[in-house]
């Protein structure tokens, strides 16, 4: 190959992709209305309904208008992407890093495993980020930043149910863990500020255990009662706490009683769903008063 040839084949590589980067970034209305304008000119010209200059002109008048509808659509859609990061001063600059970042990801190593991660972790940013716009946390099972915090900025009441259930590990393995210890250092914290901590357990068995660790949070100062498994419906045998009556934690339990996944939630449906759960458990349970 001559280096002209060479010269000629690399211009028509660039031009074929710029072609194909314009297709790919104009809007699928101005495309099809260019088409059908410049297929209309053609059929006028060809059956003689209108001469060479009427044709041309009613091409030209179709492509206009079809650019036009185009320019109308990406003003709309500037003004949209502008009017969504009218918020905190590091939304505008972090967006478009992230998508600049995807971009290169996907683009300059395309067809790699780095271009399949960086899609599946943008999906992954995108269902976590729609799970806050609708006012909740979900974390792992072994995180509890959200439990303890909201734990120690409680104010007025905290109300709390727990499913004690044979497992092999023993029943109250959770509360004897690391997370576990925390939260309940954050309850005696929240018990010496005034705060009214009332709590339900759903046993099983009431084993010496068990019935320890209740006579310990009642001796703290909390409200503690009993609920014998089957009392209730099992569709109630949720892991939960409520803080103020406007937010709420619930545990997502594996098949071998693990919490596997845990949810925060400010949102008012999660709110009203676990404190119908909790009153319900609650008005069933004894009380030692």
């Amino acid at each position: 190959m001559t280096r002209d040839a060479a010269r000629l084949r690399a211009r028509g590589s660039t031009s074929s992709g710029g072609f194909l980067r314009l297709v790919t970034h104009t809007d699928p209305v101005a495309l099809v209305g260019i088409t059908l304008s410049i297929t209309l000119s053609i059929a006028l010209d060809l059956s003689n309904a209108a001469s060479g200059v009427e044709s041309l002109l009613a091409g030209l008048m179709g492509i206009t208008i079809s650019l036009l509808v185009d320019s109308l659509a990406r003003a709309e859609r500037r003004f949209h992407l502008r009017t969504l990061l009218e918020g905190p001063p590091w939304l505008a600059q972090t967006t478009t890093e992230l998508a600049g970042a995807i971009r290169d990801a996907t683009e300059q190593h395309a067809g790699t495993r780095v271009a399949v991660e960086a899609q599946r972790r943008y999906e992954q940013f995108r269902l976590e980020a729609e799970q806050l716009a609708y006012g909740r946390i979900v974390r792992r099972g072994d995180e509890d930043e959200d439990l303890a915090g909201a734990t120690r900025t409680c104010l007025h009441r905290l109300d709390g149910l727990t499913n004690v259930m044979p497992r092999v590990s023993g029943e109250l393995s959770w509360w004897r863990s690391e997370i576990g210890r925390r939260y309940w250092e954050a309850n005696v914290e929240a018990l010496q500020r005034g705060v009214q901590v009332t709590r339900v357990f759903v046993y099983a068995n009431l084993t010496e255990e068990l019935s320890a660790l209740v006579e310990k949070q009642r001796a703290a100062g909390a409200r503690v009662g009993l609920l014998p498994l089957g009392v209730v419906s099992p569709q109630l045998h949720v892991n939960l706490t409520l803080w103020d009556l406007s937010s709420c934690w619930e545990a997502r339990m594996t098949a071998h009683g693990e919490i596997g996944e845990n949810q925060f939630s400010v949102n008012r449906t999660d709110v009203a769903r676990l404190t119908r759960v909790f009153d319900l458990c609650a008005s069933a349970a004894t009380f030692q008063d």
